[in-house]
Formats: C-alpha cells, sequence, structure tokens
C-alpha cells in the first residue's frame, strides 16, 4: 500500500513537473463583446472590437450620458463587466485604498470597500497608490495594491465583499507600483518586480492558493511594465518586458521560454502582440524600440531581433497594432506610425501636450488622450488626420474603454461616460 501511495506522488510530482494543468479546475474567462474585464480590453490589445459608431466629439457639457465623482486618487483604467465599472482610488491623506463599484448604465456608486488602511509607501509624485487596473473572471475581481512593505492582491465579489485576500512578498518600492494583473485559466498572474527581490507569481483566482512564483531581475530604480499573455508563435506565452531584458514565460508553469537583451533597461508599458512578433519598448535611460521574433528558446538577442529603433521612443504609452501598421505615441507628444513588418515609419506628427494614456482603436479611429484631459480621435490608416480634439477641463492619466457606442473615461476626479 505504502508502495502504491510513494508510486502517486511520484506520477502526481511528474505531472507538475512536466508542465500538466493539475490546478487548472476553473471554467475559461468568456468575457461577451460588451464587456472590458482588464487592462488593455478582452483581447489585451487596446483594440475595441464592439465598438460601433462612438463619439467623435463631445466636451464636458455636450454628448455626456452621465458623470460620477471619483473620490481620492488613482490613474487605474475603468474594469467592466456587464452593468458594473469596477475602479480603484486611494485616499492619501487617510492612507486607505479603496476599491468602488458603479452603475454602467446611470453612475451611480454602488459601494465603496475599504481594502487596505495605513502603511502607505514611496512613490513618484506622478504616480498613485491606485495605479493598477483591475481584472475580472465574472464572478470576482482582482485588485493588487503596493502598500504596508509588500505586494498584496484581493479578491472582491460583485457585492463588494473581499473574499480573501494575500500578500504575495515584500516589495521595496522606489517610483511605486503601476502593473496590472493577467488572467490566464485558473490563476490571475501578478507581477511584482521592485528594487530587491522581484519576483511575478500565479494565484488561483478562487482560493488565493499560490500556484507557481517565478524570479525576476531585480533594477535599482524597479521595473513597471503589466504582464502580458497570448498566444505568439503558435504557444501560449507570458511576456514581460524589463529590467533589462524582455522574457517570455509558460504561463502555466513560470518557466522561462526565452530571453532577448534590451529594449532598455526599465520599462513602463506592456508588450504588444502581432502574429509570431512581439513589440516592446523600454523608457530608461534610452528609449528604444524592438520587435522580436517570439518562435525562440534560450538567449535570442542574435537570432531574433527582427527590428529595432534606439532613442526618442515612446515609454508610457503602450504600443497599438494594427492591419500592419504599429502606433506609438510618444510621451512628449509626437506620434509615429511604423510598418509593422520592417519597422519604416510611414508617418509621423505632433500632437499637443504630454501623454500617459495608451491609444486606443475602435471602428477604425484612434482615441488618445493627453495628461492635460484633452482626447485627440484621429482616422487610422496610412495618413495622419485628426477627426476631433476634446477638452475634458480635467487631468487624464488613464487609458479610455470604448464599448460600443459609448466612451467610459476617467479623469483626475471623475469618471465619464461620453454618449448620447
Amino acid at each position: 500500500m505504502r508502495l502504491k501511495l510513494l508510486t502517486l506522488s511520484l506520477l502526481i510530482a511528474l505531472a507538475v513537473h512536466a508542465g500538466e494543468p493539475a490546478w487548472d479546475d476553473l471554467p475559461e474567462v468568456k468575457p461577451a463583446s460588451k464587456d472590458w474585464p482588464w487592462w488593455r480590453g478582452p483581447t489585451r490589445n487596446d483594440i475595441a472590437a464592439s465598438a460601433k459608431d462612438p463619439p467623435v466629439k463631445w466636451s464636458p457639457t455636450e454628448n455626456i450620458a452621465w458623470k460620477a465623482e471619483v473620490p481620492g486618487r488613482g490613474h487605474g483604467t475603468p474594469c467592466i463587466w456587464g452593468d458594473k465599472i469596477f475602479l480603484p482610488t486611494a485616499d492619501d491623506k487617510a492612507q486607505v485604498q479603496y476599491l468602488l463599484c458603479f452603475d454602467r448604465k446611470t453612475g451611480e456608486k454602488l459601494w465603496q470597500t475599504e481594502v487596505h488602511k495605513g502603511g502607505f509607501m514611496k512613490m513618484h509624485p506622478k504616480n498613485s497608490h491606485a495605479s493598477s487596473t483591475p481584472a475580472c473572471d465574472g464572478e470576482r475581481v482582482f485588485i493588487p495594491f503596493m502598500v504596508q512593505n509588500g505586494m498584496w492582491l484581493t479578491a472582491l465579489d460583485f457585492s463588494g465583499k473581499i473574499l480573501w485576500q494575500k500578500k504575495l512578498g515584500a516589495f521595496v518600492s522606489m517610483h511605486g507600483y503601476g502593473s496590472s494583473p493577467v488572467i490566464y485559466r485558473s490563476a490571475v498572474i501578478v507581477l511584482a518586480d521592485n528594487v530587491k527581490g522581484s519576483y511575478v507569481t500565479a494565484v488561483h483566482r478562487k482560493t488565493g492558493e499560490i500556484l507557481w512564483r517565478t524570479e525576476r531581475p531585480d533594477y535599482y530604480l524597479g521595473n513597471y511594465s503589466s504582464p502580458n499573455v497570448g498566444t505568439l508563435a503558435g504557444r501560449e506565452q507570458l511576456v514581460i518586458p524589463g529590467p533589462n531584458k524582455v522574457i517570455s514565460y509558460e504561463p502555466l508553469t513560470g518557466k522561462v521560454l526565452w530571453s532577448c537583451d534590451g529594449p532598455s533597461e526599465s520599462a513602463t508599458c506592456s508588450v504588444t502582440y502581432g502574429g509570431d512578433l512581439v513589440y516592446c519598448n523600454a523608457g530608461y535611460p534610452k528609449r528604444n524600440l524592438l520587435c522580436i521574433r517570439g518562435d525562440g528558446s534560450g538567449d535570442v538577442t542574435k537570432t531574433h531581433i527582427v527590428w529595432r529603433k534606439d532613442g526618442g521612443n515612446g515609454d508610457v504609452p503602450a504600443l497599438l497594432l494594427s492591419d500592419g501598421l504599429l502606433y506609438q505615441q510618444v510621451d512628449e507628444g509626437r506620434i509615429v506610425s511604423f510598418d509593422a513588418a520592417k519597422g519604416d515609419i510611414v508617418w509621423e506628427n505632433k500632437l499637443k501636450g504630454v501623454f500617459s494614456s495608451s491609444p486606443v482603436l475602435a471602428d477604425g479611429k484612434i482615441y488618445i488622450s493627453n495628461e492635460a484631459g484633452n482626447m485627440y480621435v484621429l482616422k487610422a490608416g496610412r495618413a495622419f488626420e485628426v477627426l476631433a480634439e476634446n477638452n475634458m477641463a480635467e487631468g487624464c492619466y488613464a487609458t479610455p474603454v470604448i464599448l460600443g457606442n459609448r466612451i467610459f473615461l476617467r479623469t483626475f476626479k471623475s469618471l465619464w461616460c461620453v454618449g448620447k
């Protein structure tokens, strides 16, 4: 009997080591076309596939369906599932981090749950204590917070009740935290890059159990990118830019698939996938941009870089890929369209202001907001054309969410629903 038990234990250990999804016991998350369940939307690429005739022109008093006051401060993008909008915020004076829930149709605040109190940590003045975008699986909402010298992940139900809360590990802050979680099968994956003791970890969505944890490189200024998961070169990959390298992991186990030096030492945004290629930029100390073939293994620095652009690129805004064009919004206002396969510049121009928001493609148009709250609407394609410039009269770092014929936009003070 003892021999049988030992044999069974060995077989289980071998199965887990081989990458079998022994923990994969929850149904796949399938958001509807009307949902925006996590950072960068359902397909994780800032493409609003369900958008149909969204507004092009509006103002604080024109084409506004509703406006809701948002207490505190935060830069996280709205997370939308069904008739609910989830938004993180923080009261800096009281040192409280909250998750808010609004009614999608009316903007009414349905609940406000205190997630953490006390223990706020050092951060860059441009950052906030609520810069992550929540992720939702249709039953639970997941929000990570840097607080009390640690990285914490909390799961709440749709009524605002905390289901579980887990300290994932220690966290040493330089400029704060801004990474958003991704959902993969039964897990929610959180990146905890920081000054000392960086890691990426997968946590069971229902129980909060740690499924795997992989140590990551440290950097004395920290790293601020968000992980992105998807099918790249025919296999599922979890790709993270920075520090100093782009690293691809097997999302089921956390094992490294390949790595590539660059684009720079510290990164802020997430990568963008396109067929067999992955595009990534990083902003410190140089603003570099890389296109890497994603079918490699081990160190692919000398073999899989398709093209690169050194200097003069973006830092915070994510790259947008559509119809063979790669759009890059540079923080200081320059916007560039590249041939995605070759890296040749198709067009470039200048928009007014400084940008932290990422561009979103909706119904053949690109929506991008600067930090002053002016949102530009551009025509997507091989020629630069501004269709409209809309002033919200409030500052904005968050990326817009576009669903159907409505735009959901978080500014410094409010949550807006733009539409008739």
